[in-house]
């Protein structure tokens, strides 16, 4: 059926698309032609669901909107309730999910924008295609166990290595962009220090569950256990310069959006100048 398939196709443009006077058949010149013509053709098609919706959305009021899982708990909510000083939020279509998904999303403009954690030492594929983003928020990424009772010691400590004892890591998994930025920034050093990963996960409010049962040390942003920290239910595994410095980064696409998106983009921009979200004296960017 493959067969005919391809022959139908050859008699369809005119030409020989392989080579069959030799085993295996390859593609002749026209085939390669068209195999790339091919591929260019079916990612066309791939963007026209967005775009479509793009077309359907130039006066649509519901915001789609991506969102990694950790941020959607802690950050979103409070910075949805910061827009509305400056505009209407209306209805919003939140997904929620990796970071690799969310960047997914807005590359295939089924989102119109994305916000998730970044750093400049682990740039993903949303930077890789300079889509522009504002900075609306700051966290930070830090290494917790439990404790030991109820004192402040935590179980496990990245200095165990110097007393022979092994550092078991609660890490993420390779589609997390947490643990993206984590091994992009200490990777070398935890490896010095020969951590043993004994549990892996995509998201971090699971690592919070296993730190919390005294499982190993979890690498959480900050806002994500505050009052795991505050209440002394988990404490710093080690020192300050293991801690990580985050952006929470506003993407969206760089095609024109609907009235409603461009408006909560110019929000996010005013929000970040005014403190409202993060105190800077730069003001949010619009690019790298």
């Amino acid at each position: 059926a493959f067969s005919r398939r391809i022959r139908a196709l050859e008699a369809w443009l005119g030409v020989a698309l392989f080579d069959r006077s030799q085993q295996p058949a390859r593609l002749t010149e026209a085939g390669e032609w068209f195999r790339t013509t091919a591929e260019e053709v079916l990612a066309r098609v791939a963007r026209l669901p967005g775009e479509a919706r793009a077309v359907a959305d130039s006066s649509a009021a519901t915001l789609r909107l991506a969102a990694t899982h950790a941020l959607s708990f802690t950050f979103l909510p409070g910075w949805l309730r910061g827009l509305e000083a400056h505009t209407p939020v209306g209805p919003v279509q939140l997904m929620s999910d990796l970071l690799q998904r969310c960047e997914t999303l807005l590359l295939q403009n089924q989102v119109q924008l994305a916000l998730c954690h970044a750093h400049t030492q682990a740039p993903g594929a949303l930077d890789a295609a300079a889509f522009p983003w504002r900075q609306v928020g700051e966290d930070r990424l830090l290494p917790v166990s439990a404790p030991i009772g109820a004192s402040s010691r935590p179980r496990h400590r990245l200095d165990a290595a110097q007393r022979g004892k092994p550092i078991p890591l609660l890490g993420y998994s390779a589609e997390s962009g947490i643990g993206r930025i984590l091994f992009a920034v200490h990777g070398s050093a935890l490896h010095r220090l020969g951590v043993q990963t004994v549990f892996t996960a995509h998201l971090a409010s699971v690592l919070k569950t296993m730190a919390l049962d005294g499982r190993g040390i979890a690498w959480l942003p900050a806002s994500l256990v505050s009052e795991e920290l505050r209440l002394g239910k988990l404490v710093a595994a080690g020192d300050e310069h293991w801690a990580v410095a985050l952006d929470i980064r506003l993407y969206r696409h760089p095609e024109p959006m609907s009235g409603t998106a461009e408006a909560i983009w110019t929000a996010a921009g005013q929000s970040a100048d005014t403190g409202s979200t993060r105190r800077v004296s730069a003001g949010a960017r619009s690019s790298r």
